[in-house]
């Protein structure tokens, strides 16, 4: 499962509105949405999406059973993987969010939309965290080992109120990472807040780099721990933002690659579902 992206510009508002849940957005920031997504070329294919694709058929590969792709926010939806799956047998599913860290904000919904489409019809074994798998610590660690830069793990942010243990398992991450690459300078972020009028988890990244300018920190480089895949938290919110503040800072920015369909994921993936069939998750 992912979060699912629009496809074109057209789509934008319908996508934003099912994220709110209905709630008003002002003119003014969807008209800033649309030219986010209209800078990086959405029109060209959404990157997301096709990101998805590509990890969904290397998965299934390597596990040789079928894989099915659910959006949280757009399509296919969560409901229609579910509905693929049972007229394919499946007599048990397993629910994998292609996010590492568990909240009941995200998590949560994501498990609670396959409860309701799953409707007691299988068996279901649920992936509910995966941040401190030694596999994903790994890829991690091999991007970030050997530089001389300071290391900034970052993850989307949350409300406060809601987000559970979702920091420290991000710190967790960070933490076996940092050990991992023998990184002695690495501190974390988040980003991607969203104004909403209450606390979100913080420092931000613009706000971080800051800080980090103050300390004397001349070389940054971000590992988003908290994503697995290119998308507009990081083809925007990184690249675009966060790298001009670095800029303004006269700070040397630059991010990991990500692990988009990278196999070394791809096999952590495989993993994961494998564990969670010998030891259903109680639906």
């Amino acid at each position: 499962m992912a979060y699912g992206s629009p496809e074109r510009l057209d789509d934008v508002p319908a996508y934003y509105a099912d994220i709110r849940g209905g709630r008003p957005i002002s003119p003014e920031r969807l008209a800033d949405l649309v030219e986010r997504y209209r800078r990086l070329g959405i029109e060209q294919g959404s990157p997301l999406n096709a990101i998805t694709e590509a990890t969904r058929t290397a998965l299934e590969r390597t596990l040789d059973v079928p894989v099915f792709t659910g959006m949280k926010h757009w399509t296919p939806r969560i409901a229609d993987a579910v509905e693929a799956a049972l007229r394919a047998g499946a007599t048990t599913i397993v629910g994998l969010v292609l996010a590492p860290h568990y909240s009941p904000l995200s998590i949560g919904g994501y498990r609670a939309q396959l409860e309701a489409a799953l409707a007691d019809r299988a068996e279901l074994a649920f992936v509910e965290r995966w941040g401190t798998d030694p596999g994903y610590v790994e890829l991690l660690a091999a991007r970030v080992r050997g530089t001389d830069a300071h290391i900034v793990f970052t993850a989307h942010s949350l409300p406060i109120e809601g987000s559970g243990d979702y920091e420290d398992e991000l710190r967790e991450t960070a933490r076996l990472v940092a050990e991992r690459a023998a990184l002695d300078d690495w501190s974390l972020s988040f980003q991607s807040a969203s104004p909403t009028g209450v606390p979100w988890l913080g420092p931000d990244i613009l706000e971080h780099l800051g800080a980090l300018a103050e300390r004397g920190i001349e070389r940054v480089l971000v590992c988003p721990a908290g994503f697995v895949a290119d998308h507009l938290e990081i083809r925007w919110d990184l690249d675009v933002e966060a790298a001009e503040r670095a800029r303004q800072l006269a700070i040397a920015f630059e991010r990991i690659q990500m692990p988009n369909d990278d196999p070394a994921l791809v096999d952590v993936l495989a993993g994961l579902v494998r564990r969670a069939v010998a030891v259903p998750s109680s639906a």
